[in-house]
């Protein structure tokens, strides 16, 4: 089933002489389940697109469907809503809120829908994360591993379509960066969550099941991992 379908999909800024095209008509679809890695260099176009995926950008032209709904011809409060339910978002500085401790900050996208946490999924996640035992901290009191898995627990918790990870070891050091790639690829497997990760780590690269290579804003080649 594809889960994510991406058609002709294209952002520009500027006019005229000025104009500058990050993601240059791209189409690419994502089947339920898939670990997919969208590797470039900086500037290739691939972290605008995962804003696109993600619904945080609007495109110039081109369409973004999540289990069949186009993302793109709703209006901004009801993609706020689709978002908060269909998509989770992992990034490189974690995006955690600072007054909130561990479990406070991976049950938000439930609380912001009003719905109530699964308290089992919730000490499942903590226990899976490493996490247990740091629950009542605050981000600060956290590592950076810790930190962005945090952000994993966050991304997952709400049982979302896809979960899109921007350079989620960026700011890492090689062994938490090892331990994030393994909790990604744990949510992968144990979950059956959907992955798309945008990264420069090529460890990241092999470990998922398909990479797609980015440059000038157009997909360049999109192979699968053996």
């Amino acid at each position: 089933m594809e889960i994510l379908e991406v058609e002709n999909l294209n952002k520009s800024y500027g006019k005229g002489e000025s104009k500058v095209t990050a993601v240059d008509n791209i189409s690419f679809s994502v089947k339920e389940g898939e670990f997919v890695a969208i590797i470039g260099a900086s500037g290739s176009g691939k972290s605008t697109l995962l804003h696109l995926l993600g619904g945080v950008d609007r495109p110039t032209f081109g369409t973004v469907k999540i289990k069949g709904t186009d993302i793109y011809k709703l209006r901004n409060d009801e993609l706020a809503i689709f978002r908060r339910r269909n998509i989770g978002i992992i990034y490189q500085f974690y995006n955690l809120i600072p007054i909130l401790n561990v479990e406070e900050n991976i049950c938000l996208p439930c609380e912001l829908d009003g719905k109530e946490v699964d308290s089992r999924k919730l000490n499942e996640l903590l226990d899976t994360l490493n996490l247990k035992d740091r629950k009542k901290h605050l981000p600060n009191e956290l590592s950076g591993g810790q930190q962005q898995r945090v952000s994993i627990g966050r991304a997952i918790i709400n049982n979302p379509a896809i979960m899109l990870a921007d350079e989620p070891t960026g700011n890492l050091d090689s062994k938490a960066s090892e331990e994030i790639i393994s909790y990604l690829k744990l949510s992968n497997k144990k979950y059956n969550q959907t992955v798309i990760v945008i990264t420069h780590d090529e460890k990241i690269a092999m470990e998922a099941d398909r990479v797609i290579t980015i440059d000038d804003g157009k997909i360049i080649a999109d192979e699968r991992n053996i």
